[in-house]
């Protein structure tokens, strides 16, 4: 995200010359032209999807475009059991790792922060927590062990897309 507005701040004529995408945006297009398939068959587990505050709250407030849409319509084409968490999109609560805190040694702070996003996963009854943030992904892998989830998976959202690509 910091690239992307010290980018548009300094030199906005890249977007024009290269373009930019995100994840989401790269594969939805992938999916949606064809240029990958998948079957969701192979993900069979129930899971559910974690909302980043960055590619939500704070994308909207920075490029005023939040990613909620997408990851859903990318979960809904590789899996066939995947909840939302409630509350969801913008309400969802923070994993406690944002920030730059996954590599401090507050680990007490994150630790307690991360309190009511376990305790989301518990009441989701889920196998399989699916996250496109990196400091999301390790913040709940971590805590997991903690809060007595030890058999929680943790995936990127593009590992569940490469785990259901179909290759010919």
């Amino acid at each position: 995200m910091a690239t992307r507005s010290g980018l548009q701040k300094w030199y906005p004529e890249f977007f024009d010359q290269y373009g930019v995408f995100t994840v989401f945006d790269l594969l939805v297009d992938y999916l949606k032209s064809g240029r990958i398939q998948v079957d969701k068959s192979i993900n069979s587990v129930r899971a559910a999807y974690h909302d980043p505050c960055n590619y939500g709250r704070k994308s909207m407030d920075a490029f005023g475009k939040a990613y909620y849409e997408e990851p859903r319509w990318i979960m809904d084409q590789c899996m066939s059991d995947w909840v939302d968490l409630f509350p969801k999109e913008g309400n969802q609560y923070c994993c406690g790792g944002g920030g730059g805190t996954l590599l401090t040694p507050y680990k007490e702070e994150r630790v307690h922060y991360a309190r009511k996003k376990m305790e989301q996963i518990k009441r989701a009854g889920v196998e399989l927590m699916v996250i496109p943030c990196h400091s999301c992904h390790g913040q709940i892998k971590a805590m997991a062990e903690i809060y007595d989830m030890p058999d929680l998976q943790v995936k990127y959202l593009w590992e569940v897309v490469a785990d259901a690509l179909v290759i010919p």
